[in-house]
């Protein structure tokens, strides 16, 4: 029998802290669109998990979150849960939740951090990269096999969902800005304090 140390024990409860964020944020009300895909928060929540807990965390804690919604547990906005969720237009999405939180968490760790400023600067563009444009692609990838839609025509829709991504990316910035500047010591990205 292994005993979990201090460090394992603090990333196992900020893993499970930040799959638990992803459910609170799906208690906003969804804004349902007319081919298969809502507007929700939860795009937020991969951003904040891939900036402050790194890619790898950032990653295990949304796929936490996933498997916890494969399982039926009606965590998405809208109440929606069950393996059927990963069956609809919007699949493409949801499965590129976890992987877009590790893409910021790798960007995020590699960006310069030293100072509240240069950690809003880059968790703007690890959130932009990872969590806008990474996971739109994603998305269009879904939109075109699940949906059968055409790639112009996929690629014209998602641009619904740009605007208040672009928002959640400047938003995801703000709050780095105050963990960094309240938590100088946080690892910001998983990068050692």
């Amino acid at each position: 029998m292994t005993t979990l140390t201090r460090n394992s024990a603090q990333s196992l409860s900020t893993v499970a802290l930040f799959a638990a964020l992803m459910a609170v944020l799906g208690l906003v009300p969804k804004i349902d669109l007319p081919f298969g895909v809502p507007i929700t928060l939860q795009s937020l929540g991969i951003m904040l998990a891939g900036c402050l807990l790194g890619g790898k965390r950032g990653f295990q804690a949304i796929a936490l979150f996933l498997l916890a919604v494969a399982v039926g547990l009606p965590l998405l906005a809208g109440g929606r849960g069950g393996i059927g969720v990963f069956m609809l237009p919007s699949a493409g999405y949801l499965i590129g939740y976890a992987l877009a939180a590790g893409v910021v968490g790798l960007l995020m760790g590699r960006l310069p951090s030293r100072t509240p400023k240069q950690a809003a600067i880059s968790a703007l563009i690890a959130a932009v990269l990872g969590g806008v444009v990474f996971l739109h692609l994603l998305g269009i990838a879904g939109l075109m096999l699940i949906a059968q839609m055409p790639l112009t025509k996929a690629f014209m829709l998602d641009l619904a969902f740009v605007p208040g991504d672009l928002a959640k990316a400047v938003l995801c910035a703000l709050v780095v800005h105050t963990v960094a500047k309240a938590l100088p010591d946080w690892p910001l990205g998983g990068k050692p304090a």
